[in-house]
Formats: C-alpha cells, sequence, structure tokens
C-alpha cells in the first residue's frame, strides 16, 4: 500500500519534470489548445457539457420568443375580433314611406330606423341628409311643409336613439322630385318617403 502511494508520487513528478523541461514553443501552444479544447467541451459536476447548457439556454430564449410572438399575434386577432364585432353596416334599405298626408314613422319601419342608428352611433363622423318627399297632390308649399314634418320625425327617432343631432340634416324636396310620376295609388305610395342620403 504504501509503495503505491510512493510509485504515484514518483510519477507525478515525472509528468511535472516533463512539462517543466519542455519549454518547447510548439508545445506550450499545442498545450494551450487542450486547455482550450478542455474548456470547450468542458462538463459540469453532474457530467453535463457546457456546449450543451448553452444550447438548451438558447433553445429555451427562442422557445419564449416564440410564445410571445404567437401570444401578441393572438391577442391582435382577439382585437381584430372584437372590433369586427362592433363594426356596423350601412343599412341596405334607405328610404321609408308614409302614409297619406301623414308624417308619422309606420311601425314596419323602426327596425330599419334603428340600423341607421346604430350605425350612425358607432361611425360618429358619419353625416346623413334626410330628404323628404310627398306626392304630386296639393300645393307645392303645403308639400314643402309636409316633406320637412316627415323628414323632423325621422330625425326625432334617431336622436331618440342617440344619435347625434351634428349627424343629422333635414332637407324637404316636396313634390319636386317624386320617385313615381304615374297618377296611381300605387305611384303616389312610393312618393311619400323620406330617403337616407349619407
Amino acid at each position: 500500500m504504501e509503495l503505491m502511494k510512493i510509485s504515484k508520487v514518483f510519477a507525478l513528478a515525472a509528468v511535472f519534470a516533463l512539462v517543466a523541461g519542455c519549454g518547447d514553443a510548439n508545445t506550450q501552444d499545442d498545450l494551450a489548445e487542450d486547455v482550450v479544447a478542455e474548456e470547450v467541451h468542458s462538463t459540469d459536476a453532474t457530467g453535463v457539457s457546457v456546449e450543451s447548457l448553452e444550447m438548451d439556454a438558447n433553445n429555451a430564449m427562442a422557445e419564449a420568443e416564440i410564445a410571445a410572438a404567437e401570444a401578441a399575434a393572438a391577442e391582435a386577432a382577439a382585437a381584430e375580433a372584437e372590433a369586427n364585432k362592433l363594426k356596423v353596416i350601412l343599412p341596405a334599405i334607405r328610404t321609408i314611406y308614409f302614409d297619406f298626408d301623414k308624417s308619422n314613422i309606420r311601425s314596419e319601419f323602426y327596425d330599419v330606423l334603428n340600423g341607421h342608428a346604430a350605425y350612425l352611433m358607432a361611425n360618429p363622423s358619419a353625416k346623413v341628409k334626410l330628404e323628404g318627399h310627398t306626392d304630386a297632390r296639393g300645393s307645392a308649399e303645403y308639400n314643402n311643409a309636409l316633406g320637412e314634418y316627415r323628414g323632423n320625425a325621422v330625425q326625432r327617432y334617431l336622436s331618440l336613439q342617440g344619435v347625434s343631432a351634428n349627424q343629422l340634416e333635414v332637407v324637404s324636396y316636396g313634390k319636386m322630385k317624386l320617385a313615381n310620376k304615374a297618377n296611381s295609388s300605387e305611384a303616389h305610395s312610393k312618393n311619400r318617403r323620406v330617403v337616407f342620403n349619407y
């Protein structure tokens, strides 16, 4: 046992002597390269290489960046979906009709008016001209006043729904712009109207 200890000491001394005796520049360069290579391929206390730890760290950072980008994309998509829910499409029906010599709104047009009100409130920069019309019967003065009453009735309805007065303008054309020039009850019913002109 004691002999083994002594032989180990001599072996170490021989190695040190050999290293100390090698003053050659090439040998020192080789030793430096070995040390660098050993550092590159060194392992920690658990036997895991430093290279694999660095790769794991880089992979973790890349995965975190990908996860952050995916989260941002999901958030943007959710915001766009929410904005699309809030978008209100301009109603296709832009004309409502009135009974003879009346300016009160018929109940069948409430949904149309509610659609216009929703659109105008969702789009505060939008403006609409409410054009009041009548049929051809009666004097020009009377029909101009009736066309204005009809436009005002629609304006009041929209205002009660929350539409800003700045978005609404009433114009009466009376009997000047007939939609149907025939002299029949059907033609007259098409002329008694308010047209939404955006």
